[in-house]
């Protein structure tokens, strides 16, 4: 098949443009709309417990350092911008803010995701629209439309590549790089002709190496994607004012297509299917909208842990099990998990670190306590010698015929024999917050106070939890932003 000119086949970024820029609240289906306020409420839940991190901590300073020295009278909780950070309240320009918030949310690695081809995090990418729609004085609305474009071009990146990214050495915040600056766009109400010259500026600037999840890790794990939301909405303002950036970016001359396609990948060059990029793009109420393909982490922990505390945690609601009722719990998972999170070490567990790797810390704590939040991950909690008893109890075992079912299925079978030897078994494929078996209002409440109880207090994440979830009644999103500062 002969190549076609850049110039004379048409771009995908002009089509991905010309659908959001398109693309009306009044087009959004009521399943889209409402997953978009259940994935704010799970995201700020995030983004609170992410603000008592090291790491956000470091970032607030560095950035109310930087706006002190073109104001003296900055400090934290300063600030003349018109974009407000989490918790702290500063106040500073959308870009900041937006990187700012982007972070807190991913911090704890607690917020949504979704893997095809390559895993994403598309909440990674959403403070960039708030920002924006803070500081223009727009709507609950805008903001819903906005959340609903950044997850519909996230999650299509991710599935195009044969293989992903990921397999070549690239982090998938490569992608985000396309997707931040759509959903920011729209917020501007960017023509399509500015929106191509965002994606264009954005993605120039934004190719990640794997590196940061690779080996050693640093802060920079949980930074990469919330800085592509940050170049999304920087990217945005510039083309509104004229910036222009290259609409062949994504598959025209050396655009990420055609670099990828000079690497091999056992013996056969990198591929992307460009036309699955934009086929069947959302355009009424009718249509499905790809955030409800995404999914939401129910507990704090390692991904292959999931599903096997989500078959113990049914197992004892179910039979009504206490602690110490039980006199073994075996534990069948796919053979990674079994050598990554129940190696003889992990008995043992002797940091936050080691503890949320632990399968036998996890079921054990998840036993006694009910429940498993970052409560359960707290240094007192880690240390507690009650827990060994219980955790050697737990036998975690490989089953080969899991194997054949993973990645689409992540199968674990928890079985619970109790002290009168009567055996109780529960066989789960999909974790808990799963598309397939999502997470309600109720829970991802229990996982929103237990992060934000501490930092803002309980009345007010009642407060916010009914702010988020009537956003779309709002006129303005202020009073989302004041409920999320600590007082």
């Amino acid at each position: 098949m002969a190549h076609q000119s850049t110039e004379s086949k048409r771009l995908l970024s002009h089509t991905i443009a010309e659908w959001a820029c398109s693309l009306n609240y009044e087009h959004l289906s009521p399943e889209g709309i409402q997953a978009a306020k259940l994935f704010w409420f799970d995201s700020i839940g995030c983004a609170l417990g992410g603000s008592q991190q090291d790491d956000a901590k470091i970032l607030l300073k560095h950035y109310c350092a930087m706006s002190a020295r073109a104001d003296s009278s900055v400090g934290e909780g300063g600030g003349k911008g018109r974009a407000t950070a989490f918790v702290s309240g500063f106040k500073t320009n959308p870009v900041d803010a937006a990187f700012l918030n982007g972070h807190m949310i991913r911090a704890m690695d607690y917020n949504d995701i979704y893997w095809k081809a390559d895993p994403c995090h598309p909440s990674d990418l959403i403070a960039a629209p708030l920002a924006l729609c803070e500081s223009e004085d727009l709507s609950g609305k805008d903001l819903i439309l906005a959340t609903i474009i950044a997850y519909e071009i996230e999650m299509r990146l991710c599935e195009i590549g044969r293989p992903g990214v990921r397999e070549y050495g690239w982090h998938h915040a490569t992608l985000s790089a396309f997707a931040a600056p759509v959903a920011a766009g729209r917020v501007l109400d960017l023509t399509p002709e500015q929106m191509v010259s965002a994606i264009g500026i954005s993605a120039s600037r934004t190719f990640c190496p794997g590196a940061v999840t690779a080996g050693k890790l640093t802060n920079m794990k949980n930074t990469v994607d919330p800085w592509a939301g940050r170049m999304g909405a920087e990217s945005a303002l510039l083309a509104r004012e004229g910036f222009s950036g290259p609409e062949h970016i994504i598959d025209g001359k050396e655009g990420l297509f055609a670099v990828f396609g000079h690497v091999q990948y056992k013996g056969q060059p990198a591929t992307f299917d460009g036309e699955g990029l934009v086929k069947d793009l959302p355009t009424s109420p009718r249509s499905h909208y790809r955030i409800l393909d995404c999914g939401m982490k129910s507990f704090p922990i390692e991904a292959l842990s999931h599903a096997p505390l989500t078959a113990m945690m049914k197992t004892v609601k179910e039979n009504d099990i206490k602690a110490d009722e039980v006199k073994e719990i075996k534990v069948e998972v796919i053979a990674r998990a079994a050598d990554i999170l129940g190696d003889p070490h992990k008995y043992r567990p002797d940091s936050k670190e080691t503890a949320d790797h632990s399968l036998p810390y996890c079921m054990a704590v998840g036993l006694v306590d009910g429940m498993v939040t970052p409560l359960q991950f707290r240094e007192e909690r880690v240390r507690d010698q009650s827990l060994i008893p219980i955790m050697d109890k737990i036998k975690v075992v490989a089953n080969e015929e899991f194997e054949a079912l993973f990645p689409k299925f992540q199968p674990s079978r928890v079985t619970i024999t109790t002290n009168d030897c009567k055996s109780h078994s529960t066989r789960v494929d999909v974790p808990k917050g799963d598309p397939r078996d999502p997470m309600t209002e109720e829970e991802i409440a229990v996982k929103f106070t237990a992060l934000g109880g501490d930092v803002i207090g309980k009345d007010q994440c009642e407060k916010l939890r009914k702010c988020i979830m009537n956003i779309d009644s709002a006129e303005n999103i202020h009073e989302l932003l004041e409920l999320t500062v600590a007082r």
